[in-house]
């Protein structure tokens, strides 16, 4: 039986490509955790599945630090620090964990926090959280995306929800509400959108629900209705004047197209004062 340390050793320049590199274990007491600067919210049953994994002896992810004048600050790696802190507590002592030195400045330690494979998947909030640490330092939307690996459009969608209010967001940390559906009320009520999801949320529970959909949340227009808008506008000619652009309705339209507006616009003025 070999290893690569055996491999690398008698290695063949031509035929192997093996690079050793230094290995940090530190005792427990060596690290610490900054209050508020984890993105995550620290998950216990996360954290028991580490205890679970140290105490059965199995292989645990390197945590990434940044050394300061406190110690090891915990940069990624908190549920994997607790497991272990939880596993000696509970007798199965865990001497020292492996750690790695956090690379960059703290955008690129932000951005380390999202992009980690190793931690549990980020809630929303969370996300958008991290997003505006990141813009609060002066980046914008596009340089945030390229950094965090993701699109213009995901940046975007996360910090609106940042903007949805206390009651939603609440709404949305206890999961009564998904994030896409409070950014859509959001847009769609503005301030009202708060009042009108808690009254729709009363609503879907009475009914047996647990969450509130976006379905129920913002009631959609007619399909049928916006169908027979577009068949009824198909034959209209566009113009453009000194006064703006305008619509020359086909003969004998007008009055089944005003009467499908009103009740678009009784439907949003109805949302709106709900």
């Amino acid at each position: 039986m070999t290893s690569l340390s055996v491999v690398h050793k008698n290695r063949d320049e031509s035929a192997t490509d093996i690079v050793p590199r230094k290995m940090y274990y530190a005792g427990l007491k060596e690290f610490y955790v900054e209050p508020g600067f984890n993105i995550r919210d620290i998950d216990q049953t996360h954290v028991e599945e580490f205890r679970d994994a140290f105490i059965a002896g199995e292989e645990v992810p390197a945590l990434i630090v940044q050394v300061t004048d406190q110690g090891l600050k915990i940069i990624d790696g908190h549920h994997r620090y607790y497991g272990a802190m939880m596993a000696t507590a509970e007798g199965h002592e865990v001497a020292r964990l492996e750690c790695k030195d956090a690379k960059g400045n703290e955008a690129d330690r932000i951005a380390l926090m999202v992009t980690s494979s190793q931690g549990r998947a980020l809630l929303p909030l969370e996300r958008a959280g991290a997003y505006q640490r990141l813009m609060n330092q002066g980046w914008t939307e596009a340089e945030v995306a390229k950094k965090v690996k993701r699109s213009v459009a995901d940046v975007k969608h996360h910090l609106q929800l940042l903007e949805c209010g206390d009651e939603l967001i609440g709404m949305v940390k206890s999961g009564e509400v998904g994030a896409s559906t409070a950014v859509s009320m959001s847009r769609e009520l503005g301030t009202k959108a708060g009042s009108v999801a808690r009254e729709r949320l009363a609503e879907a529970k009475a009914s047996g629900k647990k969450k509130l959909t976006k379905a129920a949340a913002i009631p959609q227009f007619p399909a049928a209705k916006a169908r027979r808008l577009v068949e009824l506008l198909v034959d209209a000619e566009f113009n453009r004047s000194g006064e703006g652009d305008y619509l020359l309705l086909y003969m004998d339209t007008s009055e089944e197209i005003n009467r499908i507006l009103a009740e678009y616009r009784e439907g949003i003025k109805s949302e709106v004062t709900a």
